[in-house]
Parts: C-alpha cells; sequence; structure tokens
C-alpha cells in the first residue's frame, strides 16, 4: 500500500519523487486523456483537450510532478510540438501567399486582429487580467502553440508562471470547439446559403482556390494560327501553364503519344491537358473547342502511373533537370506534395517524397521508377538529423533579442517561436540547397502528438491545484462567456467579409476560417457537409500563416502590457 502512495505521490527519499512516480504520473494522464478523447458526441469529439482535464484532475489530487521537471517537460513537449508543425507547413508556407492564397490569408489577418482587439477591450472593459485573457485568446481558437508562446513570454519577463494563462485556455476551449461550430451553422442561414449551388461551384474548382488545385481536360485543336507549331511555342503564346500528357493524332484516331515541348499541333488532333482551373479559359480560348474522349482504350499504348521521389540526391532538382521526357520518352503531367496535386512545369523543384504523375510506355516508366527511386521502404527511415540540428538553431533564434518600436526593451521569440520559424525556413529551403527534410507524414504525427500530449499534461497537472476554485467562482464562469465572445465574433464578421467581400464559396470560407482558427474539429465539421475536398484545400492554405501569426501575436500582447 506504501508503494502505491509513493507512486503517485512521489518517493520522499528521491528528488522530484523519483523517476518512476514522474513517469508514471505522466503516463497515466496522456493514457486516460487519450481514451477519453475518442469519445465523440455528434462526430464532434473534445480530442486532445481530455488530456489536459485529466491533468488538471491529477494536479487537483496533488499527484503531481516536481515544478522544475514539470516546467521542463512542459517547454520540450511544446518543442516538439511546434517543430514538428513547422517542418510540415514550410514547404507550401510562402507559396500559400501567392496568387489565390494572398487574399485568404488577409482574411486570417482581419479575423485575428478583430479577436485581439476584443481580448484587449475585455481586459480594460472588465478588468480580466491579461494573462488570464491571453490564456482564454488561445482556448477560444483551440490553439495549444499560443498557450505555449504567451507563458513562455510571462517567464521570459517575469521569471516565474502564471497559472492562470492556462486555467484561462482549459476553460475557454471547450467554447473554442462548439463556437466554431455553432458560428458555422449561424453563417449558413445568416449568408442564405444554397447548399446544392455551393457544392456545384466547389466541385468545379472555381473561386479564389484555382490557384491552388489541377484538372484535367480535352481540347479538338481548332486554333489555324498554331497548326503546324509545337507545344513550347504554344505555352510561351498562352502564357500559362500546363502540360499536355497525350495527343490523338487528326488522321489517327487508334493510337496516342507521348507529347514534349517539340511535339507539332495539328488541326484536329485531341489533347489532354492538365492545368489549373483558373488558366482553363485562356487554353481553350487559343487552342481550340472541348470535347469528350474517353481515353480509357489507350491505356494499352501508354500507361499513367504515380511513382515516389525516393532518391536523396534528387532533392532540390527540376523537372527540366530530370529530363524524363529527353532520356525515357515519358511525360511528367503533375507533382502530388503534401496531398495537393502541381502542375509538373520544367522549373518546379522536386522534393522527397513528392508522387510524380508519369505517362509512357510499361518500359519507359520503369526507367523512370529506377531513377526516382519509388521505393517506399527508403522513406520509412526518418531523417534525424534536420530535427535536432533544426530544434538547436530553434533554441538560439528563440533567445535571439529583438527591437519592437514602442515597446522599452528587447524581446525574444521564445521557445515557441524560435523552433517553429527555424523548422519553416529548413522546410522550405532545405530541399533548395539538397538538405533532405523530409519525413514520413506517420513519423512527422508521431513527433507532433507526443509532443502536444507532454505539453498539455504538464500544463494541466501545473493549473490543477487552483482550478476548480477558479471555476466554481464567479469568474470561472465569466471567462467561460469570454472564451466564446472571443470564438463567434471573429468567425462571424470573417464570414460576412469573405462572403460579401471576396465572394468565396461557402465550403471554402468553412475551411479558410476554420484554419484561422488552427481548429481540426472544425474542419472535420466542415468536411462532413460537402463531397468536394475545397474545405480542406482552404485550411491548408490558410493554416501555416495563422499558426505562425497567432504564435506571434500572442507574445506580442503579453509584451505590451508586462515589458
Amino acid at each position: 500500500m506504501e508503494l502505491l502512495r509513493n507512486l503517485f505521490e512521489g518517493f520522499p527519499e528521491y528528488w522530484g519523487g523519483g523517476v518512476s512516480h514522474s513517469l508514471l504520473i505522466l503516463s497515466l494522464v496522456i493514457s486516460l486523456g487519450l481514451i477519453l478523447g475518442k469519445l465523440k458526441v455528434r462526430n464532434v469529439s473534445l480530442g486532445l483537450t481530455w488530456v489536459l482535464i485529466i491533468g488538471i484532475v491529477f494536479g487537483y489530487f496533488n499527484m503531481n510532478l516536481d515544478p522544475n521537471l514539470l516546467h521542463f517537460l512542459r517547454e520540450f513537449g511544446l518543442v516538439l510540438f511546434v517543430y514538428s508543425i513547422g517542418l510540415q507547413v514550410g514547404p507550401s508556407f510562402f507559396s500559400s501567399f501567392k496568387k489565390g492564397g494572398l487574399s485568404l490569408n488577409m482574411l486570417v489577418v482581419t479575423t485575428i486582429a478583430v479577436g485581439l482587439a476584443l481580448t484587449v477591450g475585455l481586459h480594460f472593459a472588465t478588468g480580466t487580467p491579461i494573462t488570464a485573457l491571453a490564456g482564454i485568446f488561445s482556448g477560444a481558437v483551440t490553439n495549444t502553440p499560443g498557450l505555449g508562446a504567451a507563458q513562455q513570454a510571462y517567464f521570459g519577463l517575469q521569471g516565474v508562471e502564471a497559472p492562470d494563462i492556462a486555467m484561462g485556455y482549459a476553460l475557454a476551449y471547450p467554447m473554442g470547439v462548439i463556437g466554431v461550430i455553432l458560428s458555422f451553422i449561424l453563417l449558413r442561414y445568416i449568408l442564405r446559403i444554397r447548399p446544392t449551388e455551393e457544392e456545384q461551384a466547389a466541385e468545379r474548382g472555381l473561386g479564389h482556390l484555382e490557384q491552388l488545385t489541377v484538372r484535367q481536360f480535352t481540347l479538338e485543336i481548332t486554333n489555324q494560327r498554331i497548326d503546324g507549331a509545337t507545344v513550347k511555342h504554344v505555352r510561351e503564346l498562352v502564357k500559362r501553364r500546363f502540360v499536355i500528357s497525350r495527343i490523338v493524332p487528326h488522321d489517327d484516331t487508334e493510337h496516342n503519344a507521348v507529347v514534349n515541348g517539340h511535339t507539332e499541333l495539328h488541326l484536329h488532333d485531341r489533347v489532354l491537358i492538365i492545368a489549373a482551373p483558373k488558366d482553363v479559359d485562356a487554353i481553350t480560348a487559343l487552342v481550340g473547342i472541348p470535347v469528350e474522349l474517353d481515353w480509357s482504350p489507350y491505356e494499352q499504348e501508354l500507361l499513367s502511373r504515380r511513382v515516389l521521389l525516393t532518391r536523396p540526391e534528387l532533392n532540390g532538382k527540376t523537372l527540366e533537370q530530370l529530363n524524363a521526357n529527353g532520356n525515357f520518352g515519358v511525360t511528367v503531367t503533375r507533382v502530388n506534395r503534401s496531398g495537393v496535386d502541381l502542375v509538373a512545369y520544367p522549373h518546379l523543384r522536386l522534393q522527397l517524397g513528392d508522387k510524380l504523375t508519369v505517362v509512357g510506355t510499361e518500359l519507359g516508366i520503369g526507367h523512370v521508377s529506377k531513377m526516382l527511386g519509388n521505393s517506399l521502404k527508403r522513406l520509412n527511415y526518418p531523417n534525424l538529423i534536420p530535427i535536432f540540428l533544426g530544434i538547436a538553431l530553434g533554441c538560439v533564434v528563440a533567445n535571439l533579442p529583438l527591437i519592437i518600436p514602442g515597446i522599452p526593451q528587447p524581446v525574444k521569440l521564445g521557445l515557441a517561436g524560435g523552433p517553429f520559424i527555424v523548422a519553416i525556413l529548413v522546410g522550405y529551403f532545405g530541399p533548395r540547397y539538397h538538405l533532405v527534410t523530409y519525413n514520413t507524414i506517420s513519423a512527422n504525427m508521431m513527433m507532433r502528438e507526443m509532443g502536444i500530449a507532454i505539453f498539455l499534461a504538464c500544463v494541466g497537472l501545473g493549473a490543477g491545484p487552483d482550478f476548480f476554485s477558479t471555476l466554481t467562482g464567479g469568474e470561472g464562469l465569466a471567462w467561460i462567456g469570454y472564451g466564446l465572445l472571443l470564438t463567434v465574433v471573429p468567425i462571424l464578421l470573417g464570414g460576412l467579409i469573405g462572403r460579401y467581400g471576396l465572394h468565396l464559396n461557402y465550403y471554402t470560407l468553412m475551411g479558410v476560417l476554420a484554419g484561422g482558427n488552427t481548429n481540426p474539429p472544425a474542419l472535420a465539421y466542415s468536411n462532413m457537409l460537402t463531397t468536394s475536398d475545397t474545405p480542406a484545400v482552404g485550411y491548408a492554405t490558410v493554416y501555416p500563416f495563422a499558426m505562425f501569426l497567432r504564435i506571434i501575436t500572442i507574445q506580442i500582447l503579453i509584451l505590451l502590457f508586462f515589458a
């Protein structure tokens, strides 16, 4: 009996209660939280929030860790979490600002600014501590890195913890999950959405996602100006990125051929083109008329296969440098990266883990597969060097002093901001300098989930002793109300601006607002309402920048009031 008591409360003769005690408490909190996280009500779950709640319960009953050990584990978990997110979003971070993604990210900036203004307004109107409101603000948008950033910033300035940050987060988080879904339902009625029409527009890939999707279509060449012209010349004329993957010559209806830049086009040839939806009209206007053609009978001559890039030495090479068409007589029509299809234009720089759609003969595709590697086993081996080296550099960046006008003393990015920024830069620039940064989705997910679970468990254990007294007091109920306000108002305002100002498709709008709140349950709800992938594309487009902004702005909020 004494053994069990010591395991749960700590061995008095060992520092911090002993290793066995610390591991047992941490593991039980995470295990019980993950088990409860599988519970769903109407297909909505609090997920990892249960780890935080179980941690609070354990902390309340004095089954806790040494404060110094708790602080270390919390920061270590946060670093693992934000670094894995940075590596994941890094390759698409800067490209998300181009063309179609720019206005979507500006909408996210607006919603975040509204949330921050409300937070400051609540502080002056109600007298609620800004530390508590920082936690409430992060919980209201289910942004755990924001919680860590706020705690980091406050500890860096004051040298002590602020428990009300974690308590505000814990109280507001459930409202962050439920409030977004309620806001989406309200927007549907406020905006008078007609689901059938929105679904059809989403399936066609129209709107602001035109820059971010790829589609294929068949044209019959009717423009005499390009009769006899090469594909390369047509590409220069139309000034659009597209790939012609196959051609059925006008004088031969039984055979098709692989196309390259030197292939000549003739009247009444039928060509299969891959391009972004926004470029379809321009390409059609120059080339010819749309036609229906079943390409399946031609599979006997030319095959279409997806080949995985797994050879590290090809990381960062362009498609032009591979010269797959010239060497093997095949055409690369598109590149799938992190679930998004890209047009395979000559200067597209490849990354380890890309899936290339290749059209050609079986022999040609076999040669390309050998050149690219196409070995899933190679990708299963984790690349640990960029992880630990990046974390080391992130710790350096985290402690660099930054001068911000209006703040009397230099500020630091902290362990929430430093590793995150380094991970983004490593993920984006690594392939350009042939640094292999790829890790399998499962490996990255494992690191991310381990990090967030450890972080939330430690946050809960730290907040546990005072949590229930805060909840049962008047201020606890008020904090829940503030959280709902900070969730609903920015979403509704962002929905109105997105619909009437940017003319966004409703399903795109839901994905963008869910991504701006970094809210996976909201994305899951959005995906339930449509068969198209527009919510997921909108979410992925704004998520990197939204995560970056929420980590940075919450620190600035703390610094403005305590620096």
